[in-house]
């Protein structure tokens, strides 16, 4: 349904775990996720970094999956992280969240979030057949 692709002519995605580029078909459901944190539905916040990362990839699962969509349905994802040294617990969660689905990405490092102790947010856009 969406059309995954690498244009060629520009650099491989880094580490191959993402898609330059992808195509919603007309009419179809789109759904946009607002940014997550890792923060548990009884509003606390896992104590380690890896805690947080995977926090925050099961809630913007949860978002996708109450649309009635999977992995494969992501089209886009927007990750902001406080600290370029916490990308590992990142990608590491976001690898076993989304498997092969691979879709276009950007990974952004800034200066802080709403609250000094979230160290990742996570945006999204899913799209399935209406």
């Amino acid at each position: 349904m969406l059309e995954k692709f690498n244009p060629p002519g520009i650099v491989t995605p880094f580490n191959n775990a993402y898609h330059h580029a992808v195509v919603i078909p007309p009419n179809a459901r789109i759904l946009y996720i607002a940014g997550q944190v890792g923060i548990r539905q009884d509003g606390s916040l896992p104590d380690t970094l890896e805690g947080q990362a995977e926090q925050a990839w099961a809630n913007v699962m949860a978002c996708v999956q109450g649309a009635g969509m999977s992995a494969q349905n992501i089209v886009k994802i927007t990750a902001y992280l406080v600290d370029a040294d916490d990308y590992g617990a990142f990608a590491a969660a976001r690898a076993r969240h989304l498997g092969e689905a691979r879709p276009a990405s950007t990974a952004i490092l800034i200066k802080g979030l709403l609250k000094p102790e979230w160290r990742y947010e996570i945006e999204a856009i899913a799209a399935a057949p209406a």
